[in-house]
């Protein structure tokens, strides 16, 4: 995500949404429901659940990723750190000096993969925090900016890079010509290209079955879906949303939770079933929790979560 430029994304069409009215004491937010569709936008929400305000003491909040026991991982950017949450309901810093890490994800084995962006990186952090450098360079030249990443069955990385200018950076320009999807099959020492046809690629998931895959480009208000390749390649190419996202995830009922403007869902026929809007700029969404039927939602300088009747994938 661009932090200097977190309001660039402004192309929402408007759909039946959680009205803001209020914010208690409490930190929960005080919302009147409206829905597209009642047999699918409001119900994948618990009834009676609304945000519930974890904490505000970040900077920007981004990559959120949960473990196999449903604790969630993110980053808070700016501070290069890497926190906790866990099914208790407790915080705690995981990492810090964490090479300005933004999406993440885990592997089969348990690591956390991220796109460290410091250096133009993909990391893989293990339990014990040790960091092992995956992928630095393609053809021997920086990546823009690894941004958000998605694992398949297979452990090959499906990668985003789009160029946003860092103020930690020296350099004031890319070296590769295009913003472009990548994908590193596992074991491998160099990614391939994708799908170069893009204008600013960004958030990135896979469906269930690993079938699909999902890809914002967030420049052009556009969301993409793709057939995936026994090897990794991509093809049948179609417009699955005419919407730009940041970071994204799936429930098991197939909607795509798109951020940005709060948090808008699409069912998987492509339709906008729910928008939940939420104070500032949200950057990316996961499930959580020990049954993953809690969304973890974060938002500018805060988190959030949202009790859900439905649960994220694994």
């Amino acid at each position: 995500m661009n932090l200097n430029k977190i309001l660039l994304f402004s192309t929402f069409i408007p759909v039946s949404f959680f009205s803001l009215s209020n914010i208690g004491e409490t930190g929960k937010h005080i919302l009147e429901m409206e829905k597209i569709n009642a047999d699918t936008g409001m119900n994948i929400v618990a009834d009676g659940a609304t945000p519930n305000l974890v904490s505000s003491q970040f900077s920007f909040t981004e990559g959120p990723a949960v473990d196999k026991h449903g604790n969630v991982f993110f980053t808070d950017q700016p501070n290069d750190k890497i926190w906790k949450y866990d099914t208790k309901g407790e915080l705690s810093v995981f990492l810090e000096k964490t090479g300005r890490s933004n999406g993440m994800y885990f592997d089969k084995k348990g690591n956390l993969i991220t796109a460290a962006d410091e250096n133009n990186q993909l990391w893989s952090i293990g339990a014990d925090k040790k960091v092992t450098v995956i992928l630095d360079n393609f053809e021997g030249k920086r990546f823009n900016g690894p941004n958000d990443l998605w694992i398949d069955k297979k452990g090959g990385i499906f990668f985003t890079d789009p160029y946003y200018q860092r103020p930690y950076w020296q350099r004031k320009k890319p070296e590769l010509a295009d913003e472009r999807l990548y994908y590193l099959p596992k074991g491998k020492k160099q990614a391939l290209v994708v799908d170069s046809n893009l204008v600013r690629p960004n958030g990135i998931v896979g469906s269930a079955d690993g079938k699909d895959l999902f890809v914002a480009d967030i420049d052009d208000n556009k969301i993409y879906k793709y057939e995936i390749n026994k090897n990794g390649t991509l093809s049948n190419r179609v417009l699955f949303a005419p919407m730009g996202s940041d970071g994204m995830t799936l429930d098991n009922k197939g909607n795509l939770y798109l951020t940005g403007k709060g948090v808008t869902v699409f069912d998987s026929e492509g339709k906008r079933i729910l928008n939940i809007p939420l104070p500032g700029w949200t950057a990316n969404v996961c499930f959580a929790g020990a049954n993953r039927d809690v969304l973890f939602i974060t938002a500018n300088k805060s988190v959030y979560t949202l009790q859900m009747n439905v649960k994220g994938i694994k």
